[in-house]
């Protein structure tokens, strides 16, 4: 490998030299024939051929010399400020290929500044900086999504494992039963949300926008919750106000009001109120859902759109910690904005604002 690069090295050079030897003929010859011939016509010297040779064997030795002089210098300048700095600049990436995500590379500052080694050495820290990050991310995702598969998992084996009592009442059967069910639907769901969220997040699926009803989606939203509000004994006031339409991608905007309106109810306790309302204010539909719950703390309230963070333990086992992230995500696609008010033990409130359709907007000015 070194008597690869010496090779190489060795080459370069000559190539430098040939390069510099052939540019000082042509500029010295050019410059020595004006020169003599200016010098015959003024003065009226005449040279003779043996003059012309021995001027020319100096002349030659001059351009040998002028052409290893320049090679030389051009040979140190090279390895003084482009070298070492595309050396630092290897090594870095070298790390970064290995894994090494916490590589970086001292910023060069070299005599020519317009070498532009420091802006490269720049965007190369700030991509290793992301990389670092998206690494990051990529290594909890996947110890977030090992623990919450195997969590469901064991509880499906081990009443599987009860289900195979012969002597098992038949009403303990039928509860081990329902239990695998309801963690196998979980399961399913965890399975389903990773899914969307993936595609979310890698832009393979893009809003697909057209006009529609905002007010009798999120009707039809909210009466798909009825069988758990009324099993929990919760009270829910709708406020919708008619007429607003919106310019969105309807699918995606039902993944926000679904996952939105099941918090509200799955932190709200039996007595509590759950409250969804709509108003058109200026350019923006803005969707409020609101519960009488536990609320959220202002250190929960920093987490609440990362995956898998569950802020309330005594609720983990009804979800999966990704609904918020969906959200954050849809949201970001389709234009929106989210914002959350919250107090600890008065409950939360989650608002949601969609620009509405261009000739309503134009129709509530006139």
């Amino acid at each position: 490998m070194k008597e690869s690069t010496k090779g190489r090295r060795f080459l370069f050079s000559l190539r430098s030299y040939t390069s510099f030897f052939l540019l000082m003929s042509f500029v010295i010859t050019c410059c020595m024939v004006l020169f003599l011939k200016t010098l015959q016509q003024s003065l009226g010297i005449r040279f003779t051929e043996e003059n012309i040779r021995a001027a020319a064997v100096v002349t030659f030795g001059n351009v040998l010399f002028l052409s290893l002089l320049c090679t030389v210098i051009d040979e140190v300048r090279r390895r003084l400020l482009v070298d070492r700095p595309v050396r630092r600049i290897v090594q870095g990436a070298s790390r970064l290929m290995q894994g090494d995500f916490s590589a970086r590379i001292e910023p060069w500052h070299g005599l020519d500044d317009r070498a532009g080694f420091d802006t490269i050495i720049d965007y190369f820290n700030r991509l290793a900086e992301e990389l670092s990050g998206v690494e990051t991310l990529r290594t909890d995702f996947i110890a977030n999504v090992s623990h919450e598969l195997k969590t469901p998992l064991a509880v499906i084996q081990n009443y599987a494992d009860l289900l195979q009592s012969p002597a098992l009442p038949e009403g303990q059967r039928l509860e081990y039963a329902a239990a695998i069910k309801l963690q196998s639907r979980r399961l399913a769901d965890l399975v389903t949300n990773i899914l969307r969220l993936n595609r979310l997040e890698n832009q393979k699926i893009y809003p697909e926008t057209r006009r529609y009803d905002l007010g009798e989606q999120l009707a039809e939203c909210l009466l798909q919750f009825e069988d758990s509000w009324e099993k929990k004994g919760i009270r829910v006031d709708a406020d919708l106000e008619e007429g607003v339409s919106v310019e969105s991608d309807r699918e995606l905007l039902a993944l926000v009001w679904n996952n939105l309106i099941s918090n509200a109810l799955k932190f709200t306790d039996s007595g509590g109120t759950v409250a969804l309302s709509l108003r058109a204010e200026g350019e923006w539909a803005v969707v409020r859902v609101s519960d009488t719950g536990c609320g959220i703390s202002p250190e929960v309230g920093k987490h609440i759109f990362e995956k898998f963070y569950q802020g309330e333990p005594s609720h983990a086992t009804q979800g999966n910690g990704l609904g918020l992230a969906l959200v954050r995500r849809v949201v970001e696609l389709t234009g929106s904005e989210i914002s959350v008010e919250s107090e600890v033990g008065k409950g939360s409130s989650f608002i949601v604002k969609i620009r509405r359709a261009a000739d309503e907007k134009a129709e509530s000015r006139s």
